[in-house]
């Protein structure tokens, strides 16, 4: 499902005022991520890439173009995982948070 405009301008507003928010886009992309919605966790990366550090921005801290990241985190990509984890670096060190897992076992 495409997002409107309205939808993105609403997630860029409130990301810039609310700290708590901005943290959790990028906690919950990371957490889609890793239980295996990949598309899901692209499209949340995506989303706070374009209301925090912009696309170009992270491109020049990466040393990698805008385009190479856009594909990267497009719909259908498969990313390196060396690459992801730099993106992953570089959002961490603009949010100033450290991202940790917490293993959760399931109970019978």
């Amino acid at each position: 499902m495409a997002l409107t405009r309205a939808f993105r301008e609403t997630v860029i507003k409130r990301a810039a005022g609310d700290n708590d928010y901005r943290r959790g886009l990028l906690a919950e992309a990371v957490n889609e991520i890793l239980v295996g919605n990949l598309d899901a966790g692209k499209a949340m990366l995506r989303d706070y890439i374009n209301a925090t550090i912009t696309f170009p921005e992270l491109a020049r801290r990466l040393n990698k173009s805008s385009k190479s990241i856009h594909r990267m985190l497009g719909p259908g990509s498969n990313p390196r995982m060396d690459s992801l984890i730099g993106v992953l670096r570089i959002l961490q060190e603009h949010e100033r948070v450290r991202l940790q897992t917490t293993c959760l076992t399931a109970t019978a």
